[in-house]
């Protein structure tokens, strides 16, 4: 019997890697929506920017590394970070700001290490880390929810800075968390009663839960596993409500924690990159838990009042040695659990 020798791959077809990519852009549409009602044109501008930044970035390093650039382009993984990093920064961030962000992250964090596939670290959180650490005052400069500025001026903003724009010269206004983070020996029962706390809830309220929606969507599509996101969220949810428990006047509860800061963007669209997350499904639920728990450690205790790319990058390092010991057992040897 003769068998044909035939090369892989055997199944051809369209490009899988940027279906799912496309899937989970489309998932972020809610957030960016309600992200530019309550903040203004800002996060808009930030993913087209980005975006366009991301992709030409991406086509040199291809270019330079002798691939074929319309295939490697055609995966979407840069423009998904692009996006992602324009959700994740400040609104009206300065273009140079998003430069160096998208720069990190492209080059640094994922083509440094060889591609998409490669990189040990989500490149979207390394673009922010890096900036939130050298950029500090930049990175807190956020607008009041429910501004109201023209597509012109925001433009102004980003590219020229607060150039007396409708007698703005720059402004500075703290998240909910950078509220709960400073507000000293006030009580958070009068704290969530302030005119400032209220607006500003409100907006990370339906901003989060348009990410729960967008991430429900992925889940009933089977593009992401509920593993990560619902252990990180459970875990979250339980500390925060310990923490309450012992004294609801110093700290927040966990809803406030769940719908507040970037905690649903991150739970169902950072944590679940297949690269840089841990595989397995029990794996998973280490990773999902240990992230959620560093989330809620940072935020409480540490020097900043948003924790998720700093809890993202940590976990990122321990996801080897999770998938390690959390393999499935194959038939006939015994699992790599018990060792």
């Amino acid at each position: 019997m003769v068998l044909p020798q035939i090369t892989s791959p055997h199944i051809s077809g369209a490009n899988r890697t940027g279906q799912l990519m496309l899937w989970v852009i489309l998932a972020t549409l809610p957030a960016l929506a309600l992200q530019t009602y309550w903040y203004g044109y800002g996060n808009l501008i930030n993913v087209i920017l980005a975006a366009l930044m991301a992709i030409t970035m991406e086509a040199a390093i291809i270019r330079i590394r002798r691939r074929p650039v319309v295939f490697y382009l055609a995966d979407n993984s840069a423009l998904l970070t692009a996006v992602l990093l324009g959700l994740a920064l400040p609104p009206f961030s300065p273009w140079w700001l998003l430069l160096i962000a998208v720069l990190s992250a492209i080059v640094f964090a994922k083509h440094l290490y060889g591609g998409l596939g490669n990189n040990p670290f989500n490149p979207a959180m390394v673009g922010y880390a890096l900036v939130l650490i050298a950029f500090p005052v930049e990175m807190t400069r956020w607008a009041t929810a429910g501004i109201d500025l023209s597509m012109e001026d925001s433009l102004r903003i980003t590219f020229m800075g607060f150039s007396d724009v409708n007698g703005i010269d720059s402004w500075t206004h703290a998240t909910p968390l950078d509220l709960v983070k400073h507000k000293g020996a006030q009580p958070i029962d009068a704290l969530i009663a302030s005119p400032e706390m209220g607006q500003g809830l409100k907006a990370a309220y339906w901003v989060n839960f348009a990410y729960a929606i967008g991430g429900s969507m992925l889940l009933c599509l089977r593009i992401i596993s509920w593993h990560a996101p619902v252990a990180m969220l459970t875990s979250l949810a339980l500390i925060s409500s310990v923490f309450y428990w012992v004294d609801p006047q110093k700290y927040p509860s966990s809803l406030m924690h769940l719908l507040t800061g970037a905690t649903m963007m991150g739970a169902f669209f950072i944590i679940t990159d297949p690269v840089s997350s841990a595989t397995s499904r029990l794996g998973k639920l280490f990773y999902g838990a240990a992230i959620g728990i560093l989330v809620y450690v940072i935020r409480t205790f540490g020097s900043y009042p948003e924790a998720m790319a700093f809890s993202v990058l940590l976990m990122n390092l321990a996801a080897p040695f999770i998938d390690y010991y959390t393999r499935p057992r194959s038939y006939g040897h015994q699992s790599s659990w018990w060792r």
